[in-house]
């Protein structure tokens, strides 16, 4: 895959500096003013720049030498990076840890999930999303549902017991049980060929704005920190928690268009796999770690609070625009997604 497209001088800097082979002291300047933004959940250059910098733990890119991925130069700019981003994500995620109840962390969970009264994308699409909204809908969670299951997966290794057999039980699933065909990837990838969009990985990049991205960072940069295990851990049983009802209105929406079973075979798949997932994440999985590791309590709402906070702050960015007239896409991508829509 390409790399993205540059959004602001860090990251036009930094993908120059990947392609030469070299990166500049200048480089790592600029690192130090993009982390200086007042808002890094929501700087387009910052975002794009920690996506390509996680990137390279995935797929990489096509015209970037793979050694980059352990580069100690680059890991320094990463870190620089990574502390306005951590930060924002724990201020972010504060209010909701501070409103959980004490009680078994399957509990806090479910509590968690109870107060969030965020904007409801899932009914949007539901009920009213046409197909052009469709379209920039699946454009913009392609970013992560193309490589599903991935970033939560470096935590197989950090863990051990029934909280790493209870997370190798879900991650079974989201990698179709051995069958390529039905991993979650693959599946939504049949859903996007049915609006006529590009299914290939990280095409999209450029589409996603900014809050958009953070979701995906935050798995990359939970999932890479081994002192975050029990962040990604949260993180993954919020999703697991929260997927049901959603993907079952997601189907819904498909169906009202007249989509068929290519369409709808992702989400009514979350129906039935997340319905069980729900108690072997919270209480198989996030119970035992915090009965083995009483101090990753926090931890664990840590990630669960920021998996809330982001899809609400994604979701309701999408919203906004849509109910403005406008399109959800960065400018650059509105074009392509109309086309592939008509």
């Amino acid at each position: 895959m390409p790399l993205p497209t540059p959004r602001g001088p860090l990251s036009e800097a930094l993908c120059a500096d990947l392609t030469s082979g070299t990166l500049r002291p200048a480089t790592l300047a600029l690192a130090d003013q993009a982390a200086a933004t007042p808002v890094p959940l929501a700087d387009d250059d910052l975002q794009v720049a920690l996506y390509t910098c996680y990137e390279l733990h995935y797929r990489g890119f096509a015209e970037v030498d793979d050694r980059w991925e352990w580069d100690p130069q680059l890991l320094a700019l990463r870190a620089v990076l990574e502390t306005s981003f951590e930060a924002a994500l724990r201020d972010a995620a504060a209010p909701w840890v501070r409103a959980c109840p004490e009680g078994p962390v399957d509990r806090q969970l479910a509590a968690m999930v109870a107060a969030d009264d965020g904007p409801s994308l899932s009914g949007h699409m539901a009920k009213q999303a046409d197909e052009a909204q469709w379209a920039e809908f699946l454009t913009l969670r392609s970013v992560y549902h193309l490589k599903e299951a991935d970033p939560h997966t470096w935590a197989i290794p950090r863990l051990a017991g029934r909280t790493k057999a209870a997370m190798v039980e879900i991650q079974a699933d989201e990698y179709g049980g051995g069958s390529p065909v039905r991993m979650h990837s693959a599946l939504f990838a049949r859903v996007m060929r049915t609006f006529d969009l590009d299914d290939t990985h990280g095409a999209h990049v450029d589409a996603a704005p900014a809050e958009v991205l953070a979701t995906l960072n935050a798995m990359s940069f939970l999932g890479l920190h081994r002192r975050l295990r029990g962040a990604v851990v949260g993180h993954l049983a919020l999703i697991e928690m929260t997927s049901t009802a959603p993907s079952r209105r997601y189907a819904s929406g498909l169906r009202r268009l007249g989509k068929g079973d290519d369409a709808t075979l992702f989400y009514d798949e979350h129906v039935e796999a997340d319905a069980v997932h729900e108690q072997v994440a919270s209480v198989d999985m996030c119970g035992s770690l915090v009965a083995a590791e009483p101090e990753l309590r926090d931890d664990v709402l840590l990630g669960a609070a920021i998996a809330t906070e982001l899809e609400s702050r994604a979701a309701a960015r999408v919203l906004q625009e849509w109910t403005a007239g406008r399109s959800a896409l960065r400018p650059a991508a509105q074009s392509s997604s109309s086309a592939a829509s008509r």
